[in-house]
């Protein structure tokens, strides 16, 4: 068979000699070193990070946060180094610019004076945002301001994290405090609503009594302005009254000056008429006989008692006179102050007409405030039942949670999402994930060089033959043998040279041989439409 012969006969030039079986060699081996030193070198690149220098400073001063002295910047510090991802040095700033100029640093990261205090503001009328300052220098490591940015990247995340969780949790104390409050409040509100209802009642007591209150200090008034208008004539007829009771009095007591003296002469008149029995001793004396001075006793008796009676009505009527000029001096002293208060009484009598008036006033004004009120306080009643009503359903519409509940509440919302991840297939680390670029890259690379040795095409054997077509697939299938074996290879390097794991072997060495010998088509192609240049 022509087709085989074909490839017999390329083979056996291809290994004719010593050299050229080093060349064959050599050239399969080129797939091996791309996809063998390609994926052992990017099989772990993140593995020996510990090794790459990092300067750290801190300048943080701090700050106090709910009472308590914190400095997150110190924080973040300790969790860094402790964790060991970067070769972390802590230094000062002027240290760790000269160490990134000379490259004994790849990178710094500061933590600012206020850095701190930026975190805590997050609980203030102005919050303004913590700043982690980044410096590199791509002429040191480009790589390592990748790395560099996904440990910024990490310190964020976890300050934001710390940082959201203290906010979520002042925010749900302070919401707890508030439901405190509402509820309270709404205790509040409905002893306002009962307190509002008893002074409703008390209200309208007030404006009903303020009423006839009003209508009462209306009539005084009347009566008051009434007894004014009549008091204003009384100053006159008192002054006529005081003249008249002093005239009397001036006359009882002349009466007195003229009755005292005759009653007193009376008196001493009667006091010296002899009595009877002085009588009847004088008339025995004289020798008279008994019955003349019994005849004369006899006449002398009566006038005797009536002198004496006489007597008795003069001074009962003496002390009548006495006692009536005394007492017309009383009246008359009564009747002077009566007239010298008499202004006084009429001042009193007007100002009582106008306090009257201004109380019926004021009495009037207060039933109509008093109406008012009983009025308002009926809209504060309704108002303060719908607000301890409002103020109610707010208290249920807040959750009522414990300090555990809380503080549980709080790092959901500071980390609400968390990933699982379940991979059908898994690649075991970044070189297995890079494992099918590198490997199609081999595949390339190793058929192209193949060709560097081996003859694509003989024109002058299409044109002895004249059967163009087993001699181009002879052509092709020197290549794409080689191609497979070079596939091989790869995958025991991959397999089991560098350990990664193949879901389905079988197939992946089959998908690796057709992509080796497809390649050695479209090279051959090139070559036989292009010729060299193909």
């Amino acid at each position: 068979m022509k087709f085989v012969a074909l490839v017999r006969t390329e083979l056996k030039r291809l290994t004719g000699s010593p050299m050229q079986v080093l060349a064959l060699v050599a050239l399969m081996a080129v797939p091996l070193l791309y996809a063998g030193l390609y994926l052992w070198g990017n099989d772990d690149p993140y593995g020996n990070l510990d090794s790459v220098p990092a300067a750290l400073v801190v300048d943080d001063e701090g700050a106090v946060q709910d009472g308590d002295d914190v400095n997150y910047g110190e924080q973040v510090r300790d969790d860094l180094i402790d964790d060991g991802t970067l070769d972390w040095h802590e230094t000062s700033l002027a240290d760790a610019q000269k160490g990134l100029t000379s490259g004994e640093f790849d990178f710094i990261v500061r933590f600012g004076p206020t850095f701190s205090e930026s975190l805590t503001s997050i609980a203030d009328d102005d919050p303004t945002k913590a700043v982690v300052e980044l410096t590199t220098n791509d002429a040191n490591s480009y790589l390592a301001g990748t790395i560099a940015d996904t440990v910024t990247d990490t310190v964020r995340d976890s300050l934001t994290q710390e940082v959201g969780e203290t906010a979520a949790r002042t925010l749900l104390d302070s919401v707890a405090t508030i439901r405190s409050g509402l509820g309270d409040a709404a205790d509040g509100a409905a002893t306002l609503a009962d307190g509002t209802a008893s002074a409703k009642d008390g209200a309208d007591a007030l404006s009903a009594g303020a009423q006839e209150a009003s209508s009462g200090a209306a009539e005084l008034a009347s009566g008051l302005a009434a007894l004014n208008s009549s008091v204003t004539q009384m100053p006159a007829q008192v002054a006529e009254l005081n003249d008249g009771a002093h005239q009397v009095a001036d006359g009882n007591a002349q009466l007195n000056a003229q009755v005292a003296p005759a009653a007193q002469r009376v008196a001493d008149a009667v006091a010296r008429v002899p009595s009877e029995q002085d009588i009847r001793d004088r008339l025995a004396e004289l020798g008279l006989p008994a019955e003349q001075i019994d005849a004369v006793a006899g006449i002398v008796a009566p006038a005797n008692n009536d002198l004496h009676q006489a007597n008795d009505e003069v001074q009962a009527a003496a002390g009548a006179v006495a006692q009536l000029a005394d007492g017309a001096r009383q009246v008359a002293d009564g009747t002077q102050q009566l007239n010298d208060s008499m202004p006084a009484l009429t001042d009193g009598v007007s100002s009582a007409a106008t306090g009257g008036q201004s109380l019926a006033d004021g009495v009037g004004q207060l039933a109509d405030g008093s109406a008012e009120l009983a009025s308002g306080l009926g809209e504060l009643q309704d108002g303060s039942a719908e607000l301890s009503s409002s103020l109610a359903d707010a208290v249920t519409e807040i959750p009522d949670q414990s300090e555990d509940e809380r503080e549980t509440a709080a790092k959901m919302m500071s980390d609400p999402v968390s990933v699982t991840s379940d991979a059908e297939t898994e690649a075991s680390s970044y070189g297995a994930g890079m494992a099918p670029f590198f490997i199609s890259l081999a595949a390339w690379i190793g058929i192209y060089a193949l060709f560097l040795i081996v003859k694509p095409y003989s024109q002058r054997a299409v044109t002895a033959l004249r059967k163009p077509l087993p001699i181009t697939l002879g052509a092709w299938a020197t290549p794409a043998v080689l191609g497979v074996i070079q596939m091989v290879a790869v995958f025991l390097i991959v397999a089991y040279g560098l350990g990664y794991s193949v879901a389905h072997p079988v197939g992946m060495l089959g998908i690796m041989a057709m992509t080796s010998v497809t390649f050695a088509a479209i090279i051959l192609t090139l070559n036989v439409l292009l010729g060299s240049v193909g």
